[in-house]
């Protein structure tokens, strides 16, 4: 088969059927494309004729670049997926991606806004007081408060919102639904702004809405964080990811339960929650280096 072809085919399967965000698909198409381009000088255009020492090569490129590890085997990620895709297709008969071996990247450890930080978005003079303010008030606390990722809120609507049951119906990665429950005064406020929004803007379905009218994008979210966030916080990074790995962190912090840490964001596995436990960890030896005495001592040691 044309390697063309079999890209398109995937695409349409992860698309179509296994139902992969838009962005993720576009990444993928992406990734894979570039391979595409980087395969027609050497006259390799059908599945047979790719081998790992072409992958390999197409590896190297991007590393001698400079292109970052994480990127890299990002990249690798995705081909690895399509090549799974082939040999259950049968368009591939040998395990390719047996003999690639991928970089390794540094663990980073999340970087998370300190309590300190967040408890100025309950500031009554932070935000404006109109519906724009009151907006992008509620947009920060939500985003703190039930720890979903930035596309899950754009994603959210009016009928999102279970004002008796007191939870929130977040449509996360592979269009997977979740309950996440939230408190009386977030309540109140999604309350209060919901009658604001019918006063100011046209009627729609979307919570969240633009100056301009409709759905909220993704950027402007990062923009309304960017913000505030950046007069409010010293954290190395600024943006609304940011604030995910601040709610696991702070919950985990006073004693949630790891399990159930996992169902809130959504995370399929619980490794993946599990890097949270090492980031306070290490939030308890700085506390402990910087505030108590005998941490003092030995650290000027």
């Amino acid at each position: 088969m044309k390697l063309v072809d079999a890209i398109e085919r995937y695409v349409e399967y992860i698309s179509a059927e296994r139902r992969f965000a838009a962005g993720t698909v576009d990444n993928y198409r992406r990734d894979l494309s570039d391979l595409l381009l980087f395969l027609e000088p050497c006259g390799i255009d059908d599945t047979a004729q790719l081998t790992a020492r072409e992958v390999r090569a197409w590896q190297m490129e991007h590393m001698e670049r400079g292109e970052a590890a994480g990127t890299v085997k990002r990249r690798l990620a995705t081909v690895s997926s399509w090549l799974r895709y082939l040999r259950r297709m049968g368009w591939v008969d040998t395990d390719i991606m047996a003999n690639v071996g991928a970089p390794r990247v540094p663990k980073r450890m999340p970087v998370f806004y300190k309590q300190s930080e967040t408890e100025h978005l309950y500031d009554a003079g932070l935000f404006a007081d109109d519906f724009w303010g009151r907006r992008d008030a509620l947009i920060l606390r939500m985003l703190y408060e039930t720890g979903i990722r930035r596309s899950e809120l754009t994603g959210l609507k009016e009928s999102s919102v279970d004002f008796g049951m007191l939870t929130l119906k977040v449509l996360g990665k592979r269009n997977k639904e979740r309950l996440i429950p939230i408190e009386n005064e977030l309540a109140h406020n999604i309350s209060d702004y919901l009658a604001l929004k019918r006063q100011t803007v046209q009627p729609t379905e979307w919570l969240f809405t633009g100056k301009r009218g409709g759905q909220l994008n993704a950027s402007q979210v990062y923009t309304i964080v960017r913000r505030y966030m950046t007069a409010l916080s010293d954290a190395d990074r600024i943006s609304p990811h940011v604030f995910r790995h601040s709610f696991a962190t702070h919950i985990l912090s006073e004693g949630g339960d790891l399990e159930a840490i996992r169902q809130l964001l959504g995370h399929e596995s619980l490794s993946t929650t599990e890097v949270y436990t090492h980031v306070t960890r290490e939030h308890l030896k700085e506390v402990y280096r910087n505030a108590h005495p005998r941490g003092r001592t030995k650290s000027t040691k």
